[in-house]
């Protein structure tokens, strides 16, 4: 049986707790293990690299050098690393090491949570995204600073919100990508602002598939 590890807590702001026992139970559907911890001690404490996969649930905070290598080590060495909306793309603002392994940072939400916008699926026959059609979203809409070396699954357009962001033109930025840390796989979704979001039949497919495919 396949081991998981979900570290929760942050901003309560987004759920975490909540979040994470849907989570949870995703991954146990899919016949994991699962340990879910409300502290970042465990990052330093427990051995990472018996887990296939560890799930970022925490916004913003602060994490120690030891604990934020262990986990860095631990997905280079082939732990899988799977996420959604700021428990993964907005932990440790200052740690911009960390932004590197997860592959971008949330920056700004223009018109904040009520936004209503499309996600654009770009391969239905991709393992990721098989058998998805384009779905709307009542949410926020995530404004990501993302690395180019990610591969892009889904994506939104901006502007919707008014602002002076809208001067750029038309944007497509990415909701769901992938990448690579070292021998660990990086799958990162934007959507999930709080529980109710990620209750979506769209969205708990997307990180079904997301845990699957960054698993170990």
């Amino acid at each position: 049986m396949k081991k998981a590890l979900i570290f929760q807590g942050g901003w309560e702001g987004h759920e975490p707790e909540e979040v994470a026992t849907i989570l949870a139970g995703i991954l146990r559907e899919e016949s994991f293990e699962v340990n879910v911890t409300d502290t970042l001690t465990t990052l330093e404490e427990d051995d990472l690299s018996s887990y296939d996969l560890i799930v970022p649930n925490w916004t913003q905070g602060t994490i120690t050098k030891e604990q934020l290598q262990a986990l860095m080590d631990a997905v280079a060495n082939g732990t899988g690393l799977a996420g959604l909306h700021g428990g993964m793309g907005d932990s440790f603002r200052m740690e911009t090491e960390y932004q590197f392994m997860v592959g971008g940072q949330w920056v700004a939400h223009p018109g904040n949570d009520g936004m209503t916008y499309q996600v654009h699926i770009l391969d239905p026959d991709h393992p990721l995204t098989e058998g998805m059609e384009d779905f709307t979203v009542v949410s926020e809409q995530y404004y990501m600073h993302v690395d180019p070396a990610v591969k892009v699954h889904a994506t939104t357009r901006f502007p919707i919100a008014d602002g002076p962001h809208q001067v750029n033109g038309e944007v497509d930025m990415p909701v769901v990508w992938t990448k690579k840390w070292g021998k660990g796989k990086v799958y990162y979704c934007s959507l999930g602002h709080v529980a109710e979001i990620v209750r979506m039949p769209e969205v708990i497919n997307l990180m079904r598939k997301g845990f699957v495919w960054a698993s170990r």
